[in-house]
């Protein structure tokens, strides 16, 4: 079982994440879902910066690190899009999580960051929040740090691909990608990967 914590994107904690969460539940995992807009939603990405900027990108980030303060220090780390820039910001502070997941969005390797640690990516392809520039530079810095990075693309996709109740959703490549995630959440035991 692994403790999760699924940041949302710059649409606010929308019933996509309220859906994730609760597929990860019934996998056997626990997970919060923290709102850290404060109800506040937006209907386009663009709504969505905006809202961010009246909040503030250290409210933002604020609420997220008062949202893990109950939660072991493997808890994994999820980031939705704009979730993902909250990862980061977080992720230095918590060097013994055990996993990090980026969903819709690359981002650059924060410092200092635990050698061995695993990291999973989703996104479209193409997307123009996981250019593949970024995306590229992200896995050099991860070898260097002796990070193991899965990156998983989605072609013909929109940005938004696992939500169900935006025109970007597909149904198959949400499945792939949440059956991928469940794979990266229950990794074989060593017994198993021996035998």
């Amino acid at each position: 079982m692994a403790h999760i914590a699924l940041f949302h994107s710059v649409l606010g904690l929308r019933p996509a994440e309220a859906l994730a969460a609760e597929r990860l539940r019934r996998a056997g995992h626990e997970v919060i879902t923290p709102d850290l807009f404060s109800g506040e939603t937006a209907s386009t990405v663009d709504e969505g910066f905006q809202l961010v900027e009246q909040i503030g990108w250290a409210a933002v980030v604020k609420h997220a690190r008062q949202a893990l303060e109950g939660m072991p220090d493997e808890t994994v780390l999820a980031g939705v899009s704009m979730g993902t820039s909250v990862v980061a910001d977080l992720w230095p502070e918590r060097p013994a999580t055990t996993g990090v997941l980026l969903l819709h969005a690359a981002i650059d390797l924060p410092v200092p960051v635990r050698p061995g640690l695993r990291v999973q990516l989703h996104a479209a392809e193409p997307d123009d929040f996981a250019p593949p520039e970024r995306i590229a530079t992200l896995c050099q810095a991860a070898q260097e740090a002796g990070i193991n990075v899965e990156v998983f693309r989605y072609p013909g996709v929109g940005h938004f691909y696992t939500d169900s109740e935006l025109p970007d959703h597909d149904p198959a490549a949400a499945e792939l990608t949440w059956r991928r995630v469940l794979d990266f959440l229950n990794p074989p035991s060593a017994e198993r990967r021996q035998g």
